[in-house]
């Protein structure tokens, strides 16, 4: 585990200190500073890093790191005060939003891999989970090993459903546009098992409305680390997402932000263990 997240912290420094070879004609940067907007591509449905909560609020731990940490940081930045608006956004839909501008980045649960970094940019990882399976309390499907046959539900252009059809190609992958969809699915018995990463899965099981039928289960069959997405060739703009999450992560005001949702007493418990907390700081580059 310990090499696996210095293996993937190294990337994720990487990616985010390469200087683009071409830059972008006209930088998010400027845009923003025309606007006096940021515009977030982030999920209305996956508690707790984004949803729409029972106030018809829009909240999560991916919204409040925009909102406590690259946000001051832009408005220092651009010497003036911007707003921050939320478009929804899907698997399917994330990369376009990007690459059409309607968006400028996308502060959700996008796993940062090598495929995707072909088209858009990545932060810095704030948060790293794998990938499991939510079922029925006593189903046989314990694992990835016993799905062979099995209908199983994913969400539309995620990572778990590639993996899927790589690793078990027997399966019977049935992909859905969100979240809410494929938990349905499983409702309903239209499928055996919904994969997500595991942190998704608990805020589902979580907000269910009797969290006792449903069981997660199995070892990570992949893992996941979360980052946010960004246009490419765009230093300037990744630079000042990666410096405000660092910053953050630094002083304190990362761990604070996690522990409000993710701590005893957050929306829902998952404690960051020791080796997930020096990795978050092993990304941190000394100034």
């Amino acid at each position: 585990m310990k090499k696996l997240l210095a293996l993937v912290a190294a990337g994720a420094l990487l990616a985010s200190s390469v200087t683009p070879a071409f830059a972008q004609t006209s930088s998010t940067l400027d845009k923003i500073s025309q606007s006096g907007t940021l515009v977030i591509g982030t999920r209305t449905g996956s508690p707790p890093f984004a949803y729409v909560n029972s106030q018809n609020q829009w909240v999560g731990f991916s919204i409040d790191l925009v909102e406590e940490l690259i946000k001051p940081a832009l408005e220092k930045k651009l010497g003036k005060p911007i707003k921050v608006e939320r478009k929804e956004s899907a698997p399917p839909t994330r990369i376009p939003l990007l690459s059409s501008s309607a968006v400028d980045l996308i502060a959700e649960t996008m796993t940062d891999t090598r495929t995707r970094r072909e088209s858009v940019d990545f932060s810095l990882t704030f948060f790293v989970t794998g990938a499991q399976f939510i079922v029925k309390k006593g189903s046989k499907v314990r694992s990835i090993k016993d799905i062979d046959g099995k209908r199983i539900a994913a969400q539309q252009g995620s990572t778990n459903a590639r993996i899927i059809r790589e690793k078990a190609p027997k399966a019977q992958l049935r992909e859905f546009p969100d979240q809410p969809a494929a938990f349905q699915a499983l409702i309903q018995g239209q499928v055996e098992a919904y994969t997500n990463d595991g942190i998704q899965l608990a805020g589902l099981k979580a907000k269910a409305a009797n969290p006792a039928l449903w069981e997660i289960v199995g070892d990570f069959y992949s893992y996941e680390p979360y980052g946010m997405a960004m246009r490419k060739n765009d230093s300037d703009f990744r630079g000042v997402v990666n410096a405000a999450l660092m910053d953050g992560i630094e002083n304190g005001k990362y761990f604070e932000l996690y522990d409000k949702w993710f701590g005893a007493k957050g929306e829902l418990p998952y404690p960051m263990s020791a080796a997930v907390r020096t990795f978050m700081l092993y990304q941190v580059v000394p100034k």
